[in-house]
């Protein structure tokens, strides 16, 4: 009688609360790689923040070599990544830390400020003459954060460079290429790879219940502005998973008035694993911003903190 031939048992995925999986991801990043790693509800990619390494990330998704990067850190070393002499007047170390607080403990958020000087040139876009940093945190539910402190100790670094987990449009020739939330697309999209290690969600509705108020998308992006227009304002310069109402609320409890910067007018898309892409949410509906900024000064960085996605 002939031996019935074993099924092959499915896959199981490497997850962020493995620490066999985590340990394996690190060394794969203090080697040179690229980390696709679940962040809040949705996918991003981290890498060492030198700048071949970034380089190479962004290579991998198919943009510019030299494109602005983003930066990811545990939220206690968020007051060393920023020059706080050059905040604007009315957004103290105090009050900014505060709202930090806030928005983190709601969630994922985009932060963007001047940077301190140890921040390379490649992770900054200039403003105005300023040198500014943005800063995309998980928030503090993310169990992501296992993955990040071990990564830091291993390396030495203070922060991560990070990026959304996508092809670029650049290299698709889509419209807009939205960060996936699904770990089986996100494989298939980025198929063979030898320099990505994945390092899934355990259970991605769990996630995305995680986070009840953010859709599984790129973040909302606030930044402070040293103009005097900006003075004692968040300026949103990206509609991403927070809605506006939510990011407006949580601002005014720590002191600031919220501003929708001019080119963040239309919400970024989630991506669907659908045919057809659903149309953004109208902006009445993600939040009621009452002040629009229409300043072109500020173009260069904005224009970054939407690309750096």
């Amino acid at each position: 009688m002939t031996g019935l031939v074993p099924r092959p048992r499915p896959r199981k995925p490497a997850g962020l609360t493995d620490p066999t999986a985590v340990d394996a991801a690190v060394s794969a990043l203090a080697s040179g790689g690229v980390v696709a790693h679940g962040f809040a509800n949705f996918y991003a990619l981290a890498t060492a923040p030198d700048l071949a390494a970034v380089q190479r990330m962004n290579l991998l998704k198919g943009r510019p070599a030299g494109q602005t990067g983003s930066i990811t850190l545990p939220p206690a070393r968020l007051p060393g990544v920023f020059d706080w002499t050059r905040m604007p007047d009315g957004a103290h170390r105090d009050r900014v830390l505060a709202v930090a607080d806030l928005l983190f403990a709601l969630g994922p958020i985009g932060l963007r400020g001047p940077a301190a000087a140890h921040v390379p040139e490649h992770l900054t876009a200039a403003e105005n003459g300023v040198r500014t940093v943005q800063v995309i945190g998980p928030g503090y539910a993310c169990p992501s954060h296992r993955f990040l402190a071990h990564a830091l100790a291993r390396t030495g670094h203070a922060f991560l460079a990070i990026t959304s987990a996508n092809r670029s449009r650049r290299q698709t020739g889509a419209a807009e290429e939205p960060a996936h939330w699904q770990a089986s697309h996100l494989r298939a999209e980025f198929d063979g790879e030898p320099a990505l290690t994945f390092l899934e969600h355990h259970d991605e509705p769990a996630a995305r219940r995680r986070f009840p108020h953010h859709q599984p998308m790129s973040t909302t992006v606030v930044a402070f502005r040293n103009t005097t227009a900006h003075q004692g304002r968040l300026i949103v310069e990206r509609q991403g998973s927070l809605p506006l109402d939510l990011v407006e609320r949580t601002a005014a409890q720590a002191g600031f008035a919220v501003v929708l910067a001019d080119r963040a007018a239309t919400p970024l898309r989630q991506r669907s694993y659908h045919t057809r892409q659903p149309h953004p949410p109208d902006t009445a509906m993600r939040g009621n911003v009452h002040d629009r900024d229409t300043s072109r000064q500020t173009r260069s960085a904005s224009e970054s903190s939407d690309e750096r996605r």
